[in-house]
């Protein structure tokens, strides 16, 4: 092989190596998320955010880091979060879950969730930073006891309702729901006027069948009354007349 061979072939190599060390060089997350078109990316770079949120969330608890580099974590997580919101944003868009009505609350080392004023919060050691503190710290309003002179200046006709029936709307309301409840009570007369004549009809016929059933009862007893006066008034009879011929057979053998 040539000398000119080697130096191509050496060219060819060098160059096929940039190649492939291009091919590795990770793909840097978009600064806008409007510029994203693919789905499965927009969650992608969602998901890196969360990490790197997550980690400075965790290396803000350290409280050796010093005043400046709290300060420059804090603003790096706020800005994270922002840019999350925004590639959720995208990500609804482009037709994705809605990770902002699933996203869970974030809390601090302690278990409380981050204060702060407005969209920017202060995670964990920056709460205690110099001029922080008093920020958020709400200054307690003093409970001012009020006389009653006071309390007596506030009240006119309108706390007694002296004035509630000048615009008319009241008496309105007051007529519609006077009629309501007129109907009602008509309504409930009526149905207990249906269920006093139900109870009158069945106690009557029930009185009336009371008495069929009596008198039933008593033509019966009379019945069988004559019945037993008619069989003791053949009895009586045939006991005569087996006495009778007793005698007669008695004055027959005597005589005979």
């Amino acid at each position: 092989m040539s000398r000119n061979e080697e130096k191509a072939q050496s060219m060819l190599n060098r160059f096929l190596r940039m190649r492939g060390d291009e091919d590795k060089v990770e793909k840097r997350r978009p600064h806008l998320a409007s510029l994203c078109e693919s789905l499965v990316e927009a969650e992608k770079w969602r998901y890196q955010i969360v990490r790197e949120t997550s980690k400075k969330i965790s290396d803000i608890q350290n409280s050796s880091l010093g005043e400046f580099r709290i300060r420059d974590l804090n603003d790096e997580i706020n800005k994270l979060v922002r840019e999350k919101h925004h590639w959720e944003k995208r990500i609804i868009e482009l037709g994705g879950p809605n990770f902002i009505a699933t996203a869970p609350r974030v809390f601090d080392a302690d278990g409380r969730e981050p204060a702060g004023t407005g969209l920017y919060k202060y995670y964990g050691e920056a709460k205690n930073l110099p001029g922080v503190k008093e920020l958020l710290e709400k200054p307690e309003l003093p409970v001012t006891k009020r006389s009653k002179f006071d309390l007596h200046k506030a009240v006119d006709a309108d706390y007694y309702g002296y004035r509630d029936e000048e615009d008319g709307v009241l008496v309105e309301i007051e007529a519609d729901v006077e009629k309501k409840l007129i109907e009602e009570a008509v309504a409930q007369w009526k149905e207990e006027q249906k269920l006093k004549y139900n109870v009158k009809l069945s106690t009557t016929s029930t009185s009336t069948t009371i008495k069929k059933g009596i008198n039933n009862n008593n033509n019966n007893n009379n019945n069988n009354n004559n019945n037993s006066n008619q069989m003791e008034i053949d009895i009586d009879e045939s006991s005569e007349k087996t006495a009778a011929e007793k005698k007669k057979e008695e004055l027959q053998k005597r005589y005979g």
